[in-house]
């Protein structure tokens, strides 16, 4: 761990490993976190580390359990979709022979039903409550298959009422929440990321651009090429929508202005950040994709680095951020805990 100054940034709260390797990411709870690994465990743990449960699945949970009201649900790679509860993780109910969960799950805002996209582009809405269909649509046709599905699609959003999902080369389709009905679609293909606010949503692509449409009908408000390559999906947090980037190969993060686009700040990253950034009271925490896996903290408005943790591990999934305390989880299966100290004033 580094700082500038003489005071510690932070302090370690706790260590803890699931014993495999996890691109699941966390889940937010009121008090700690839940999240999945390759051996296909689901873990619940509290703000000091300790476990509050955990289950065996059997096989892969690769994408993070999502919670609705006092359930969890949590997908595999064969295909298993089970909901467990909240308070102690026993099985409510449990499909078996899906498509694999790869795409990561979206609840409803009323939180009674559950979106599952599947490899093809196919797309079900379930009860949560018993898992029943209450509507699916189908694959995108076999010229239009998304181009990448073997690692899943970008994490589908709910965006003015709708569900929009990016489906590879088929571009970009908003579904009614109610029946699945097609409300609009867009060209845009290869989408790395999308994000939300009120009425407005953004993506960015492998082609560089970054762009926000209209959620209610698609209509593009502005576009902008803001570097070589981008390297993951936009984020929202103080105000400002940030991706990571790379130009002249040299890892970025690039802020913009959310209402035009407008380019409002660029430093440079140790290693490339393919996740979203997070927003800890006056810090912006960036989360790297390196083997040293460091955690970088900017203090606005300035943006200058107030320090950096080290995991020793790349991350990979946002951070999740409760009060003055954060936790990531990395590549490896482990999930780290520090508490905060406010950044002292210049």
């Amino acid at each position: 761990m580094s700082a500038a100054g003489c005071r510690e940034p932070a302090q370690t709260a706790f260590r803890y490993s699931t014993d495999a390797s996890s691109r699941a990411g966390l889940t937010s709870l009121s008090d700690g976190v839940l999240t999945g690994n390759e051996a296909g465990a689901v873990v619940r743990l509290d703000r000091t580390g300790a476990v509050q449960w955990r289950v065996a699945l059997g096989r892969e949970v690769a994408t993070r359990p999502v919670v609705a009201g006092d359930s969890v649900i949590a997908g595999t790679v064969a295909g298993d979709l089970v909901s467990l509860s909240l308070a102690d993780g026993s099985e409510r109910w449990r499909l078996t022979g899906e498509p694999p969960v790869l795409t990561p799950l979206v609840v409803a805002a009323d939180g009674q039903s559950l979106f599952v996209v599947a490899l093809d582009g196919a797309v079900r809405s379930l009860a949560v409550d018993t898992g029943k269909v209450r509507w699916k649509t189908p694959a995108p046709k076999s010229t239009e298959a998304p181009s990448e599905a073997s690692r899943g699609l970008p994490t589908p959003v709910l965006a003015d009422g709708r569900l929009v999902i990016a489906l590879g080369g088929a571009g970009l389709v908003a579904l009614s929440v109610t029946d699945g009905a097609p409300l609009w679609r867009h060209a845009t293909g290869d989408v790395l990321g999308l994000e939300v606010e009120g009425d407005v949503l953004f993506l960015d692509t492998k082609a560089s651009q970054v762009r926000a449409l209209r959620a209610k009908d698609g209509v593009m408000l502005w576009e902008k090429t803001v570097a070589d390559s981008l390297t993951g999906p936009p984020s929202l947090a103080m105000g400002m929508l940030w991706v990571g980037a790379r130009t002249q190969d040299a890892p970025v993060l690039v802020g913009l202005s959310p209402s035009d686009g407008k380019e409002l700040a660029r430093m440079g990253l140790p290693d490339p950040l393919t996740t979203r950034v997070a927003e800890a009271g006056e810090l912006l925490l960036v989360p790297t994709q390196g083997r040293q896996g460091r955690l970088v903290a900017l203090k606005r408005p300035t943006w200058e680095r107030a320090f950096s943790l080290r995991t020793d591990t790349a991350l990979r999934s946002p951070p999740v951020v409760q009060g003055e305390q954060v936790f990531v989880l990395g590549q490896d299966g482990r999930v780290l805990s520090w508490k905060l100290r406010p950044p002292e004033s210049p």
